[in-house]
């Protein structure tokens, strides 16, 4: 007979009973309705740290597509609108395409409007093109009582039609409220294979409220003369998976998702490997389908994940594994960092890893532009297959600027094995393999040519006032440690370059910093010191030596002279895995006390370029031992 449970562990049952639910409880739940998907994982995040101490995901390449401009708007948009969020992607005919909505200052402020981006590879990007404008009120029809504009809102932006055809949608509303009775309608438009577009249309109006194509200011989709355009609306909406992102602006009282009671708010999907559906949502929130997508389960809040109201994104990854991209932490305000669980059957996931570990500064000041990397997405399925083994996401940063990562796959957070880089045989321009790419469009990061020796090498330049370029290479984690890189600085750069040693939990015992005025200078211990002189123009060798044990030190040369020997560490590690260069200072601000909502002007600057900064990485050598 099985023992009755001590009063401690019947007093923590009846504590989850009424948190959870009874169904918490029962044996082989997991996967089920009531427990559709768990993170078994016990690693979680310190929200001190941007990077929150987690590893990162080995080789994401995060580029920036939008960088907002107020004074001089054609260097971003050509509005200078300093709101935009809510991105969408999708890959078709060869290209991606990136669709966002914008504001001029705050979130749910009208005017509103949708834009479009884009690319052939994912890192260049077209500027910004305006796809459906402000709304417009036929004349004699006024915003209603209450409101006070017109709004864009919408949680997708793409379909690829099964005749090929390409479909953007967006949501227009009456501001400050999208939802329900705030709604107007959703509208579509083709992208036609040359870049152009075709007219706008409604394709459903709001049930919540009498518009329709009498008071509106475009007519249905029905009118439209094109079978093709006329079919791939039919069957979008026939595609009851693709349209539930629809229901948070109308639920639909004319019984278009037949009066299912299921859901959340921002809902993606993936379908598992014993063939289910699961269905997620902001706040923790899954269901589970097990009739394909006929019905899904009541929702309920998953225990393990922790989220607020940034979306989660779920997926099959091209390994034939599964992902889920999400903030784990559960306060809006702070979004960050951006990271990914893995499993392999779509049920339990594990190694919670980085996909965005920077917040840079919030330039300009908005309602509720939260910290952080927010609303990620990725490509929907059946909205395009990119070419390589990627998961490929985007977001908003700031809830200003718009970005996109490359999420190598499968997803790894460790490297085995000496490191040996000369990008000798990479295509320039093109990815760098296993580095962990950070670059804002002032601050790109490229494949080039070298200078004065033959061969490639990366570049790193900045013209960021308030960004920088970042590139990390993993290497085996390891106690002692023999780094070594060739550096190249140009004799025109006017900007500053900070190397890192860095261990498996962002700690960052050696500290190097080439500096604007020519100086080398690294930290011993508690105290900076330069060690030399550098000269420009010319290719350097830096080797570095590091003993990550109980007392810990390290060891530096340039081109073969020792300028230091058993220098302190900056801070106490057991090991160290990552080498970083970094065109810009540390930071760690915004943090979790930083005030969101207490409006402040503009960054002083934000709109202008600095005097820039370039450095060139060659022949990157690291071996270790434990």
């Amino acid at each position: 007979m099985r023992p009755f449970l001590p009063a401690s562990n019947l007093y923590f049952c009846l504590f989850m009973i009424l948190t959870f639910g009874f169904p918490f409880f029962v044996s082989g739940q997991t996967g089920s309705i009531h427990e559709p998907v768990r993170y078994v994982g016990g690693v979680t995040i310190d929200p001190a740290l941007h990077e929150g101490r987690l590893r990162y995901a080995v080789g994401v390449e995060s580029r920036q597509t939008l960088r907002v401009n107020r004074s001089k708007p054609e260097l971003a948009d050509d509005h200078g609108w300093t709101y935009n969020h809510a991105s969408s992607l999708a890959y078709w005919e060869g290209k991606f395409y990136q669709q966002y909505l914008s504001n001029p200052v705050d979130e749910h402020i009208a005017p509103g409007q949708t834009l479009l981006l884009s690319s052939s590879d994912g890192r260049n990007w077209t500027k910004p093109t305006v796809i459906f404008p402000p709304y417009e009120a036929p004349k004699g029809v006024d915003v209603p009582e209450g409101y006070s504009g017109y709004m864009m809102h919408q949680r997708m932006g793409f379909y690829v039609a099964p005749n090929g055809r390409l479909l953007t949608l967006a949501f227009y509303a009456h501001a400050e409220d999208p939802f329900l009775e705030g709604g107007i309608g959703r509208v579509v438009r083709e992208i036609y294979k040359d870049g152009t577009f075709g007219p706008i249309y409604f394709i459903r109006y709001s049930t919540h409220t009498e518009w329709d194509e009498s008071n509106t200011s475009y007519p249905s989709h029905t009118s439209s003369q094109d079978k093709g355009f006329l079919d791939a609306c039919a069957a979008l909406l026939q595609d009851r998976l693709i349209t539930l992102q629809w229901r948070d602006e109308d639920r639909g009282l004319d019984g278009f998702y037949d009066g299912d009671e299921y859901g959340g708010s921002a809902f993606s999907y993936y379908k598992r490997t014993d063939g289910n559906m699961v269905g997620l949502w902001k706040r923790s929130h899954a269901a589970l389908s097990t009739d394909g997508d006929k019905s899904f389960s009541k929702s309920i809040k998953v225990p393990t994940l922790t989220m607020a109201g940034g979306k989660v994104w779920g997926q099959q990854t091209p390994d034939d594994r599964y992902a889920l991209v999400y903030n784990p932490i559960d306060l809006d305000e702070y979004r960050y960092p951006l990271i990914t669980v893995t499993g392999d059957d779509g049920v339990i996931f594990d190694d919670m890893v980085l996909v965005q570990g920077e917040v840079p500064p919030r330039r300009y000041f908005g309602r509720w532009k939260d910290f952080g990397p927010c609303y990620v997405r990725g490509i929907v399925p059946g909205n395009g297959t990119p070419p390589g083994d990627d998961m490929w996401l985007t977001y908003s940063m700031n809830k200003e600027d718009m970005w996109v990562s490359r999420v190598p796959t499968p997803v790894k957070h460790s490297v085995q094995g000496p490191v040996n880089d000369n990008f000798d045989k990479l295509e320039k321009g093109g990815s760098v393999p296993d580095w962990n790419i950070y670059a804002p469009l002032w601050a790109p990061i490229t494949i080039v040519e070298s200078p004065k020796q033959a061969g490639n090498s990366l570049e790193l330049k900045d013209e960021d006032p308030y960004d920088y370029a970042r590139a990390i290479r993993i290497f085996e984690e390891s106690t002692e440690s023999s780094i070594a890189f060739k550096l190249f600085i140009p004799n025109e750069n006017a900007g500053m370059l900070e190397v890192d040693v860095v261990d498996q939990y962002g700690n960052r015992p050696v500290r190097l910093r080439f500096d604007e005025n020519g100086n080398l200078i690294a930290q011993d211990g508690a105290v900076e010191k330069t060690l030399s002189t550098y000269k420009k123009g010319t290719w350097q060798t830096i080797t570095l030596e590091v003993n990550a044990s109980y007392f810990g030190h390290f060891s530096l040369s340039l081109n073969g002279e020792k300028l230091v020997g058993k220098a302190a560490l900056a801070e106490g590690v057991k090991s160290v895995e990552r080498l970083s260069f970094r065109t810009g200072p540390y930071r760690d601000l915004p943090n979790r006390k930083t005030p969101n909502e207490d409006p402040e002007p503009p960054l002083k600057g934000a709109d202008d370029k600095v005097s820039m900064g370039i450095f060139l990485i060659d022949e990157v050598k690291i071996s270790g031992k434990n």
